[in-house]
């Protein structure tokens, strides 16, 4: 194995394949390696589908070897430590492996124990998540009997933000199909103020939210879980003399400040960070709101301190939503600046902050949420033509079940879009 590579990537997940096989593509004589020690590469944006029970968990999994780009080293092994001012890496074996140009994309990672009571609780047969086994959420769908049925999500950066509200439509779809719906109390407890960012969205969903009898709780901060009695407690973050307890849910402001609601059922997204050997890097940032994540400029994704290294995914602290349709578009601007590197050259590409939530709110129904920096709406101009993308759709559906996973295994790990 060679110990030193023009280009170096931390991560074979989306971003990194990405990455590889268009670099590949466009100038094959680049010596290129990723490290990343999982056998797996998993379709994860399918997993709110297997937790509905509309997709086979599966097929969402590929041989990480099998989308390795030809030419392309496959260190199988886990970045252990950085040294960007010697323009090397150690990995958990040891091995210490030189860069021209390092590329930082090893995505997040769950961090249970962020959240006290959760790594007890999800053990038990009432919480779920869709970001840690889908298979189970299904399970709990099919087994409720009514009650509070819980949804919510952490104050950390997440994964696709709009995924905890798309199991819960979909779970209300699911209560009325199956008869206990009306014995259920849906809730959406979220630490945010708004039911998403972008208003043409919003305003579709609140609409949703209303049609479907859902309580809405802004500004709850999940804070701790009591699995064995079946509670969880959240920090209310606006004004006290603003809250005011849903009867219905049995909601209680305990002598700590704490709201507490009793949950049948709870599905959460867990906190999420970066990963370790990222946190205590020196290319991570050390303070404020984006502590732990590696800085980039939000335009090129070039790391302010060191020029030689690109931070895209998950793991960059950009002001837009961690998603696979963002890699999509960071992915080519990354690219670019490397080849122009490389070869000494120039480029004006630059990234606008475009991500995309397709929004599942029924079985059979979609809107696909585009947006770009500043939560400005930035819908493809095609598609847009002949759907209205701010609208629930049977198409968009279609377009969530079987041509995305097609185009994202056929197309973007290809390095053709």
């Amino acid at each position: 194995m060679e110990s030193h590579y023009q280009v170096l990537i931390i991560g074979g997940g989306t971003a990194g394949i990405m990455v590889a096989t268009q670099l590949k593509r466009r100038q094959r004589n680049l010596t290129i390696a990723i490290i990343e020690p999982s056998n797996d590469h998993w379709y994860q944006p399918a997993w709110t589908l297997v937790g509905a029970g509309t997709y086979n968990y599966a097929k969402t999994r590929r041989d990480e070897a099998s989308l390795i780009p030809p030419g392309v080293t496959w260190i199988k092994d886990a970045a252990k430590t950085f040294e960007p001012s010697e323009n090397t890496v150690e990995t958990a074996s040891g091995d210490r492996l030189g860069y021209d140009y390092l590329v930082v994309c090893p995505g997040l990672v769950m961090d249970i124990d962020a959240l006290p009571g959760l790594r007890e609780a999800i053990q038990t047969e009432a919480v779920c998540s869709n970001y840690i086994d889908p298979n189970k959420t299904w399970q709990l769908l099919q087994r409720f009997k009514g009650g509070n049925a819980v949804f919510t999500q952490p104050t950390t950066p997440i994964k696709c933000g709009g995924a905890p509200q798309k199991i819960m439509y979909l779970a209300d779809d699911h209560f009325r199909k199956s008869g206990v719906r009306a014995r259920t109390n849906i809730i959406f407890a979220t630490p945010g103020s708004v039911i998403f960012g972008t208003k043409e969205f919003a305003e579709t969903l609140n609409n949703i939210i209303a049609r479907k009898s859902i309580i809405t709780k802004f500004l709850y901060a999940p804070t701790k879980i009591d699995g064995d009695n079946r509670h969880i407690f959240f920090r209310y973050t606006g004004e006290a003399a603003n809250w005011q307890a849903a009867d219905a849910i049995h909601e209680t402001m305990q002598n700590d400040g704490l709201v507490k609601l009793p949950y049948d059922l709870l599905h959460l997204a867990p906190p999420q960070a970066a990963p370790a050997f990222v946190r205590d890097s020196p290319l991570a940032e050390t303070e404020g709101p984006n502590k732990g994540w590696i800085p980039a400029d939000p335009y090129t994704l070039q790391h302010p301190a060191f020029p030689n290294v690109y931070a895209l995914g998950d793991v960059a602290a950009l002001p837009t939503a961690k998603t696979g349709a963002a890699i999509r578009k960071q992915a080519p601007v990354v690219v670019d600046h490397l080849l122009a590197a490389i070869n000494g050259r120039k480029t004006d590409s630059k990234y606008n902050g475009y991500s995309s939530c397709p929004l599942v709110t029924g079985y059979g129904k979609m809107l696909l949420a585009e947006f770009k920096y500043g939560n400005v709406r930035d819908s493809d101009p095609l598609i847009s033509k002949f759907v209205d993308t701010t609208k629930e759709q049977w198409t968009m559906w279609l377009l969530k079940k079987y041509g995305l996973p097609y185009l994202y295994w056929h197309r973007m790990m290809k390095g053709k879009m």
